[in-house]
């Protein structure tokens, strides 16, 4: 039987950050045990990324490919947790079996109105995952705040009216994780100058474990 923690990372559209925030988490949890992250976007940006990485430096994350939920239970059978990099939309078939099986759901916004409106539906798509899947646990994760700006009165209002649960966490936009992406690395291989994005995916893992 599948012992492994499962994770997925799923949004609307692209362009959210979403398999960005997927790397580093699955950096993180190879701090805790073995990780398998399971590139299923077509897109395959972490496919990608495998290659480009650094030889000499060891994530402690081992990066498949593979759209089943099969391979799914195949790696949650050989580590301790795997994090899915799902399809760029909640409501495609893929994800929608991804969400069905995983433990937890992240769903990284763009801190704007128009954005969160947009994720409205990934609640509907979560209610429906849950008839077969009741213990699954889902969070929106605003992601690219950025530093200095404070959430406007609209935002403030929009936070107010969703029905997923928010993270007390964001992610702020910071130049330093697509650095560790250009070099084929982690937040947490980039030592102090990633201090304070490292500070926030341990946040978040501590929310959600």
């Amino acid at each position: 039987m599948p012992s492994a923690k499962t994770f997925a990372l799923a949004n609307l559209k692209g362009g959210c950050g979403k398999s960005t925030l997927a790397l580093n988490l699955a950096a993180g949890l190879a701090q805790r045990g073995r990780v398998a992250l399971l590139d299923a976007d077509p897109q395959g940006a972490l496919q990608h990324w495998s290659q480009w990485a650094a030889s000499d430096v060891n994530s402690g994350v081992e990066v498949h490919a593979g759209s089943s939920v099969e391979r799914l239970d195949d790696l949650a059978s050989r580590f301790d947790y795997v994090v899915v990099d799902c399809p760029p939309s909640v409501d495609m078939h893929i994800t929608g079996r991804f969400l069905k099986r995983v433990d937890k759901v992240l769903i990284p916004v763009l801190p704007s109105p128009l954005d969160l409106w947009a994720s409205s539906s990934a609640a509907q798509a979560i209610d429906k995952a849950r008839s077969s899947n009741p213990a699954l646990k889902a969070w929106l994760v605003l992601n690219q705040v950025e530093d200095k700006s404070a959430l406007s009165r609209a935002m403030s209002q929009v936070l107010g009216q969703m029905t997923l649960p928010i993270l007390q966490t964001p992610v702020k936009r910071r130049a330093v994780f697509r650095l560790a992406m250009l070099e084929g690395k982690s937040v947490y291989q980039l030592g102090p100058r990633a201090r304070d994005a490292v500070q926030e995916i341990e946040s978040i893992l501590q929310e959600v474990l």
